[in-house]
């Protein structure tokens, strides 16, 4: 199994061979660094930038780290997409916080065939998603986990409520699959917008059909508005989530409403809790080491390991990619090297790749934790 050790110990020989930098290699970054969802956003960028200043130089290229804010809108992130390779010339592109927005790059990607590797679950089939992967988990991976949980805890009826865009859409197409595979009927689809102040009415619908429990398909800050309605309103049953919603701002925000809030996660946040011969622990403590020296502070999220991960995938890549950085031989042949990755250990998951498949995830991606009076917690 490849370890970033390796790849790194690669770099160093092949730059204390050249003894000078090669052409850089251009990283352009998108990240909803202001906006609603900036709250994942924000550890984006700050997991990425851990990443490059603990590994500045990848297969002996000096790597260049390009940010832009899409404000959390998707057509800045298109036209943002769109300027890096342009004008900025960049081999890769890594962003961004939303599943619209990584959408608009992916197009723009495909477009000036370049390789996108998206932080966020962004489906996209045939030709049109042949330049973008994801090291996110698809979500009908998370959601299979979540109801999976539902059955054992002997839900009957769940009724869902989730933001009334992509993202909503795809986490509801996921529930209906899973949750009719595990005979548990859905009662009731509510959808509100991430800008949405009250969900109140929405809720009041909810409650009319009595549900074992409520499942929300958000992410981010915005997605502490149902459970906050929910508890506002005395509901008792059982409430779920996405893996959208592990970061500081939406426990500050859901308080006591979250209480027992059971959601999917990537094993990197309960990486002291794995078997020591785990190798996704070791990229974990790793990359958890990386973030507090470059931030200060130890990661408090789930969405900053994500970048990191992306950067892994990068490394990995481009120690089997040949050529120079600013070419479009070596954009493809960087994509051909992403969409082939083995066995490659983050902190999320073992990532494989193949040319038709835009996720690298498998079951070792995914365990089961809930909030406890402000932490997640592992449920056995």
């Amino acid at each position: 199994m490849r370890t970033f050790i390796r790849f790194l110990g690669v770099t160093a020989v092949a730059f204390a061979a050249a003894q000078a930098w090669a052409a850089d290699l251009k990283v352009g970054f998108i990240s909803s660094l202001s906006g609603p969802v900036s709250a994942l956003g924000i550890p984006y960028e700050k997991g990425i930038r851990a990443a490059i200043a603990e590994h500045p130089v990848l297969a002996g290229h000096k790597v260049e780290l390009i940010v832009l804010d899409d404000a959390s809108d998707p057509t800045t992130a298109g036209r943002n997409a769109r300027k890096l390779v342009v004008e900025d010339k960049v081999d890769v592109l890594i962003g961004t916080s939303g599943v619209p927005g990584a959408m608009a790059i992916a197009a723009v990607a495909r477009e000036l065939n370049t390789p996108l590797i998206s932080p966020t679950p962004v489906t996209i089939p045939g030709p049109e998603g042949a330049w973008t992967v994801t090291v996110s988990q698809p979500f009908p991976l998370m959601v299979a986990a979540v109801v999976d949980r539902m059955k054992k805890s002997g839900v009957k009826t769940v009724a869902f409520i989730g933001f009334s865009d992509a993202l909503g859409d795809l986490a509801y197409d996921s529930l209906l699959k899973s949750t009719e595979a595990a005979g548990i009927k859905v009662v009731a689809n509510e959808r509100y917008a991430r800008s949405d102040s009250s969900v109140a009415g929405q809720v009041l619908k909810i409650i009319s059909t009595r549900p074992d429990a409520v499942f929300a398909g958000n992410s981010g800050t915005p997605g502490a508005l149902p459970y906050l309605a929910l508890a506002e309103r005395g509901y008792k049953g059982q409430i779920y989530g996405t893996h959208g919603l592990i970061n500081a701002d939406f426990v500050r925000v859901g308080g006591a409403s979250i209480e027992g809030l059971q959601v999917p996660s990537g094993p990197v946040l309960v990486a002291d809790q794995l078997p020591d011969g785990n190798p996704i622990k070791k990229v974990s403590m790793a990359f958890r080491s990386a973030y507090q020296k470059a931030n200060g502070s130890a990661p408090n999220d789930a969405f900053s390991s994500y970048t990191y991960d992306a950067y892994l995938l990068l490394a990995d890549a481009a120690a089997r990619t040949k050529g120079e950085p600013g070419t479009p031989a070596y954009r493809t042949a960087l994509r051909d090297a992403i969409v082939s990755t083995k066995e490659l250990a983050g902190t999320h998951g073992i990532y494989n790749f193949k040319p038709d498949n835009r996720y690298g995830s498998d079951q070792r991606a995914v365990v089961i934790v809930r909030s406890e009076k402000g932490q997640w917690k592992l449920v056995p």
